[in-house]
């Protein structure tokens, strides 16, 4: 039994430490890349939301996991569509162009717009973005909610591969938006 005991430790600290690691990570993910079987796994999500050391959020169909008291709800969000494809390479241009369009997202992106539509929506919902009528176009911003500092520290934190790939283009945008600021201010 002592066995036994050693290793639901050793899991607990191998899961808790991949949900530190890898926050918003969904039970599937987490099975496959710890390698433990699915009953481990829940078994140890369940005790560890129990004893208050993790909490978990919806995604659709997928429950994610994140370290108690780390994030905000809306860091959680982001983390949660940073964690897939499509949301995060909308987010990203949007934070790079400042106000497209629903066309404008997806002839860059290289994705239907019945699939840039879809994902526009739930990050709408979800208070990631802004829709902003325009005439007779749509164009999408972050919400007045999201500091896109957020978005940094997140990105440089969790996802460094993209962080050094956008860090250049963040750079030249926070320049922008700080000399369009000092100029509102002089005005």
């Amino acid at each position: 039994m002592r066995g036994q005991d050693s290793n639901d430790n050793i899991n607990e600290s191998k899961i808790l430490h991949y949900i530190k690691e890898s926050p918003g990570s969904h039970l599937r993910r987490i099975k496959n890349d710890l390698g433990l079987s699915m009953g481990t796994i829940q078994y140890h999500l369940r005790k560890l939301e129990k004893e208050q050391k993790i909490t978990s959020s919806r995604n659709g169909l997928h429950k994610c996991f994140f370290l108690t008291g780390i994030f905000g709800d809306n860091e959680k969000d982001i983390i949660k569509y940073f964690n897939q494809d499509t949301p995060r390479k909308i987010i990203l241009f949007i934070v790079q162009q400042g106000q497209p369009t629903q066309t404008d997202i997806a002839q860059e992106l290289g994705i239907t717009s019945p699939t840039i539509s879809w994902n526009l929506n739930r990050l709408a919902s979800s208070k990631i973005i802004r829709e902003i009528k325009d005439g007779r176009y749509k164009r999408y911003t972050l919400d007045p909610n999201i500091d896109p500092l957020v978005i940094t520290k997140l990105l440089k934190s969790y996802y460094p591969s993209l962080w050094n790939k956008w860090s250049d283009k963040l750079a030249e945008i926070y320049l922008s938006l700080s000399f369009d600021a000092e100029n509102k201010e002089k005005n």
